[in-house]
Protein backbone atom coordinates (compact mmCIF):
# COMPACT_ATOMS: atom_id res chain seq x y z
CA UNK A 1 0.00 0.00 0.00
CA UNK A 2 1.27 3.18 -1.01
CA UNK A 3 1.42 6.18 1.33
CA UNK A 4 -0.54 9.25 1.10
CA UNK A 5 0.96 12.39 -0.06
CA UNK A 6 0.80 13.32 3.61
CA UNK A 7 2.22 10.86 4.98
CA UNK A 8 5.09 11.56 2.23
CA UNK A 9 5.10 14.64 3.59
CA UNK A 10 6.25 14.02 7.10
CA UNK A 11 8.47 11.05 6.70
CA UNK A 12 11.46 12.51 6.28
CA UNK A 13 10.67 14.70 9.44
CA UNK A 14 9.41 11.18 11.59
CA UNK A 15 12.72 9.66 10.77
CA UNK A 16 15.07 12.78 11.45
CA UNK A 17 12.99 13.47 14.89
CA UNK A 18 12.82 9.55 15.52
CA UNK A 19 17.02 9.71 15.67
CA UNK A 20 17.64 13.47 16.79
CA UNK A 21 15.46 13.26 20.25
CA UNK A 22 16.94 9.97 21.69
CA UNK A 23 20.55 11.23 20.45
CA UNK A 24 20.12 14.84 21.72
CA UNK A 25 18.82 13.44 25.11
CA UNK A 26 21.94 11.09 25.08
CA UNK A 27 23.96 14.10 24.75
CA UNK A 28 22.57 16.21 27.13
CA UNK A 29 22.52 13.51 30.18
CA UNK A 30 26.58 13.90 29.56
CA UNK A 31 26.64 17.57 29.25
CA UNK A 32 25.71 19.96 31.95
CA UNK A 33 24.79 23.72 30.97
CA UNK A 34 27.44 24.77 33.13
CA UNK A 35 30.28 22.69 31.20
CA UNK A 36 29.84 25.11 28.61
CA UNK A 37 30.39 27.97 30.62
CA UNK A 38 26.38 28.48 31.25
CA UNK A 39 25.87 29.50 34.43
CA UNK A 40 21.92 28.01 34.82
CA UNK A 41 20.51 26.97 38.57
CA UNK A 42 19.49 23.52 39.08
CA UNK A 43 16.51 22.98 38.96
CA UNK A 44 15.46 20.38 41.40
CA UNK A 45 11.77 20.91 41.40
CA UNK A 46 11.00 19.35 37.55
CA UNK A 47 11.44 15.66 38.22
CA UNK A 48 7.95 15.88 40.06
CA UNK A 49 6.28 18.10 37.55
CA UNK A 50 7.15 16.13 34.85
CA UNK A 51 6.17 12.26 36.48
CA UNK A 52 3.38 14.06 37.31
CA UNK A 53 2.97 14.85 33.55
CA UNK A 54 3.59 11.15 32.73
CA UNK A 55 1.00 10.29 35.13
CA UNK A 56 -1.86 12.69 33.19
CA UNK A 57 -0.39 10.95 29.89
CA UNK A 58 -1.36 8.09 30.85
CA UNK A 59 -5.07 8.68 31.89
CA UNK A 60 -5.09 10.84 28.44
CA UNK A 61 -3.88 7.75 26.34
CA UNK A 62 -6.78 5.55 28.26
CA UNK A 63 -9.46 8.05 28.15
CA UNK A 64 -8.36 8.65 24.12
CA UNK A 65 -8.99 5.14 23.26
CA UNK A 66 -11.82 4.43 25.15
CA UNK A 67 -13.29 7.57 23.78
CA UNK A 68 -13.10 6.06 20.16
CA UNK A 69 -14.19 3.07 21.16
CA UNK A 70 -17.43 4.92 21.75
CA UNK A 71 -17.40 6.70 18.56
CA UNK A 72 -16.40 9.95 20.02
CA UNK A 73 -13.81 11.15 17.49
CA UNK A 74 -13.05 14.56 18.13
CA UNK A 75 -13.30 14.18 21.72
CA UNK A 76 -10.70 11.40 20.84
CA UNK A 77 -8.74 13.63 18.40
CA UNK A 78 -8.33 16.42 21.16
CA UNK A 79 -7.22 14.15 23.73
CA UNK A 80 -4.35 12.72 21.45
CA UNK A 81 -3.21 15.70 20.72
CA UNK A 82 -3.02 16.64 24.17
CA UNK A 83 -1.14 13.37 25.00
CA UNK A 84 1.32 13.88 22.39
CA UNK A 85 1.54 18.05 23.67
CA UNK A 86 2.50 16.61 27.01
CA UNK A 87 4.98 14.46 26.13
CA UNK A 88 6.51 17.01 24.60
CA UNK A 89 6.50 19.28 27.74
CA UNK A 90 7.81 16.70 29.42
CA UNK A 91 10.95 16.37 27.06
CA UNK A 92 11.62 19.75 27.76
CA UNK A 93 11.34 19.28 31.08
CA UNK A 94 13.43 16.06 31.63
CA UNK A 95 16.07 17.95 29.05
CA UNK A 96 16.40 21.30 31.70
CA UNK A 97 16.53 19.26 34.41
CA UNK A 98 19.40 16.89 33.27
CA UNK A 99 20.90 20.06 31.46
CA UNK A 100 21.40 21.70 35.22
CA UNK A 101 20.84 18.82 37.58
CA UNK A 102 23.09 16.52 39.30
CA UNK A 103 22.36 12.91 38.15
CA UNK A 104 20.65 11.35 41.05
CA UNK A 105 21.62 7.25 42.20
CA UNK A 106 19.56 4.62 42.73
CA UNK A 107 20.01 4.28 46.65
CA UNK A 108 18.01 0.88 46.96
CA UNK A 109 19.49 -2.57 47.19
CA UNK A 110 18.94 -6.22 47.06
CA UNK A 111 15.79 -7.45 44.89
CA UNK A 112 14.70 -3.61 44.44
CA UNK A 113 17.45 -2.72 42.92
CA UNK A 114 16.80 -4.92 40.04
CA UNK A 115 13.01 -4.51 39.44
CA UNK A 116 14.28 -0.78 39.50
CA UNK A 117 16.72 -1.12 36.43
CA UNK A 118 14.69 -3.40 35.16
CA UNK A 119 11.53 -1.24 34.94
CA UNK A 120 14.11 2.06 34.26
CA UNK A 121 15.86 -0.08 31.52
CA UNK A 122 12.15 -1.08 29.79
CA UNK A 123 11.18 2.58 29.87
CA UNK A 124 14.26 4.04 28.20
CA UNK A 125 14.37 1.15 25.48
CA UNK A 126 10.42 1.70 24.67
CA UNK A 127 10.45 5.94 25.08
CA UNK A 128 13.58 5.32 22.54
CA UNK A 129 11.13 3.73 20.28
CA UNK A 130 7.69 4.80 20.81
CA UNK A 131 8.79 8.38 19.07
CA UNK A 132 8.75 6.89 15.35
CA UNK A 133 5.32 5.05 16.52
CA UNK A 134 3.38 7.85 18.01
CA UNK A 135 4.51 10.36 15.07
CA UNK A 136 3.59 7.45 12.17
CA UNK A 137 0.39 6.87 14.20
CA UNK A 138 -0.40 10.57 13.83
CA UNK A 139 0.58 11.28 10.91
CA UNK A 140 -1.46 8.08 9.31
CA UNK A 141 -4.66 9.77 11.09
CA UNK A 142 -3.66 13.28 9.85
CA UNK A 143 -3.69 11.73 6.25
CA UNK A 144 -6.64 10.32 7.06
CA UNK A 145 -5.36 6.55 6.26
CA UNK A 146 -7.56 5.44 9.32
CA UNK A 147 -7.14 1.66 8.65
CA UNK A 148 -3.49 1.75 8.73
CA UNK A 149 -3.64 4.46 11.97
CA UNK A 150 -5.56 1.49 13.76
CA UNK A 151 -3.21 -1.11 12.60
CA UNK A 152 -0.13 0.65 14.01
CA UNK A 153 -2.23 2.32 17.04
CA UNK A 154 -2.57 -1.17 18.45
CA UNK A 155 0.79 -1.29 19.03
CA UNK A 156 1.55 2.26 20.13
CA UNK A 157 -1.03 2.54 22.76
CA UNK A 158 0.33 -0.21 25.03
CA UNK A 159 3.86 0.66 24.66
CA UNK A 160 3.44 4.39 25.01
CA UNK A 161 1.14 3.89 28.29
CA UNK A 162 3.56 1.66 29.87
CA UNK A 163 6.39 4.57 28.90
CA UNK A 164 3.48 6.90 30.91
CA UNK A 165 3.55 4.78 33.50
CA UNK A 166 6.94 3.43 33.91
CA UNK A 167 7.75 7.02 33.84
CA UNK A 168 6.14 7.57 37.14
CA UNK A 169 7.15 4.23 38.47
CA UNK A 170 10.84 4.97 38.26
CA UNK A 171 10.48 8.55 39.37
CA UNK A 172 8.77 7.60 42.85
CA UNK A 173 11.01 4.64 42.88
CA UNK A 174 14.24 7.15 42.82
CA UNK A 175 12.52 10.35 44.71
CA UNK A 176 13.97 8.99 48.06
CA UNK A 177 17.13 9.30 46.86
CA UNK A 178 16.97 12.77 45.64
CA UNK A 179 19.04 15.50 47.74
CA UNK A 180 17.30 18.32 47.02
Amino acid sequence: MENSPIEKKYNKWIIILSILIPVAVAVLFVVKLKDLGIDAPPLPFLPPIYATINGITAVLLIVAVWAIKNGKVALHQNLMKTAIACSLLFLVMYIAYHMTTPSTKFGGDGTIRYVYFFILLTHILLSIAIIPLVLVTYVRALAERFDRHRKIAKITFPLWLYVAITGVVVYLMISPYYQY
